[in-house]
């Protein structure tokens, strides 16, 4: 049984009936290739989830639902933090600068964003100036101490790293948590809102 899929996900079974009208043609040939699409933050009906169609170019980029029944594999990004050296071995070596930081931490995380879909799909997307987009799994509340920390760490090593963390309530990224002094940014489903707390039920609806 296919779970639950979350954003970032890669999913492979969208149907070009599923495409909306008037689609550009890049999408469409990215679809009848086979290509995956990615989960994305929106509302949706219960069968469906919000999907982002990309391209080889930056500007490529379609939002749309795919229907859950038409799911046929899901790739997390947690599954593609074990790289290939011999296929990606920029990527590899990028991933590898970081991992020791990321894995001392005990949290769950995984590659997103370009670098995500390269590696599940072995079609090259990536730029020379591309970040390493990285999602990491964050269920409790980080002290901003910790955030502190880890965001120093990471910016020893000479990747240029975008973390995001995914709340229960949705994703704010770690510079905006580290050096928040106010409100930052939530991301969510429903729209993205200011917070001071993003593990706050509360203040995450409010």
């Amino acid at each position: 049984m296919i779970s639950a899929p979350q954003v970032h996900d890669l999913l492979w079974g969208m149907p070009l009936s599923a495409l909306p009208e008037q689609v550009p043609d890049w999408a469409s040939q990215a679809i009848s290739a086979g290509q995956p699409v990615v989960v994305r933050r929106a509302v949706t009906d219960p069968d469906q989830v919000a999907v982002g169609i990309r391209g080889v170019q930056r500007w490529q980029r379609l939002a749309c639902v795919m229907p859950k029944a038409a799911i046929q594999r899901i790739v997390k990004p947690e599954q593609l933090i074990e790289v290939n050296a011999e296929l990606f071995p920029v990527i590899a070596e990028k991933i590898q600068l970081i991992d020791q930081v990321l894995q001392a931490t005990g949290w769950a995380w995984g590659i997103t964003g370009s670098t995500g879909f390269e590696l599940a799909t072995g079609i090259q997307v990536m730029h020379a100036n591309s970040d390493l987009d990285v999602l990491i799994r964050m269920p409790n509340a980080l002290a901003k101490a910790d955030a502190k920390v880890l965001l120093a760490a990471l910016r020893q090593s000479p990747v240029r790293v975008d973390v995001q963390l995914q709340t229960p309530y949705g994703g704010v990224a770690l510079a905006d948590w580290a050096n928040a002094r106010h409100q930052i940014l939530l991301k969510r489903a429903e729209g993205a809102v200011l917070v001071d707390n993003p593990w706050a039920m509360q203040e995450a609806f409010a």
